[in-house]
């Protein structure tokens, strides 16, 4: 980035939940710990899903996606931030900075995207069980699928040229993990009125239609279910769509405690809140889906069985 007025700036600090240097090798094992877990874990849905003949349905397909999701999500931001604890460096280049923050955004916007798409799924499935087949269709799922992966790219894309566009101070110490769109703008010198523009506009519309969406799906799942005739049905009815409803809750719990407020009131102490939906909610989704499903269970069990991994 260069200009007559215009500051150079070549690189940021990242620096993370922590300054203490002592705290490093206990914050370097714990999200190395997380990050681990959130890949083998999502890796564990994705295989078991792609192993098992009768797990090829619509939702667990979108299941599988979410978990591959996750680890991008994860993978964008974890491993930058143990190499720079490993090295005892807090740098991270400029293009480096707002590609991360690309990426995040953009897998960001894809977590949300599908799970508004899980939940039109079990709509249907809950509310119209006789066109379940005809609706989710294959072809459906998958053209859902492609408009989520090109419309997720605009919103990033967006932020990204316009962060470009901005003069920064003479500080580039960021107060977190990674290059999260809130911490960026308040290092900026320059006006930031368009990008909070798009955020309150784009932003309100590509992360509150999807949770508003949600919202009106449930409520007539929860409409159809009420009215099932044995408390049986009910509970089985309610119990394909537990699941979803908890990493709903986990992700927009945290999401829109940080973002749905002017950039200017963000702290330091929200990166903790982004931790949160980061690291912990791609970590934990893996284990929401399979605690309560028989059938994940039991699929994993037949992938990790060790006759199916050594034939002979």
């Amino acid at each position: 980035m260069a200009g007559s007025n215009r500051t150079v700036v070549s690189e940021f600090l990242l620096l993370g939940l922590s300054d203490v240097p002592e705290n490093q090798p206990l914050l370097f094992s714990l999200f190395l710990s997380m990050y681990l877990v959130a890949v083998v874990g999502n890796l564990l849905i994705i295989l078991a899903i792609g192993s098992t003949s009768h797990l090829h349905t619509p939702v667990y397909f979108f299941i599988a996606n979410l978990s591959w999701v996750d680890i991008c999500f994860t993978s964008v931001t974890i491993p930058k931030m143990l190499l720079n604890i490993q090295t005892l460096s807090q740098s991270i280049s400029y293009t480096g900075c707002l590609t991360q923050m690309y990426f995040l955004i953009l897998f960001l916007e894809l977590d949300n995207v599908l799970l508004a798409v899980m939940a039109y799924d079990r709509f249907v499935a809950i509310c119209h069980p006789l066109h379940y087949t005809i609706t989710m269709s294959p072809k459906f799922c998958i053209t859902l699928l492609s408009l989520a992966l090109i419309i997720t790219n605009i919103y990033p894309l967006i932020h990204t040229l316009l962060m470009d566009t901005l003069s920064f101070c003479a500080s580039v110490r960021i107060h977190h993990i990674f290059c999260e769109l809130y911490a960026l703008l308040k290092l900026s010198c320059s006006s930031i009125h368009d990008n909070e523009l798009v955020v309150y506009i784009l932003g309100s519309f590509i992360f509150v239609a999807p949770f508003l969406f949600i919202s009106i799906s449930y409520m007539h799942i929860f409409s159809a279910i009420l009215r099932l005739g044995s408390s049986q049905s009910k509970l089985k009815a309610f119990s394909t769509c537990s699941s979803h409803l908890v990493v709903v809750s986990l992700f927009y719990g945290t999401l829109f405690g940080v973002y749905l407020r002017p950039s200017s009131s963000y702290t330091s102490e929200d990166s903790v809140a982004t931790v949160l939906y980061a690291v912990v909610a791609p970590m934990l989704n893996p284990f929401i889906y399979s605690l309560r499903n028989k059938d994940m269970k039991g699929a994993l069990r037949s992938l990790l069985s060790w006759r199916k991994i050594w034939p002979w």
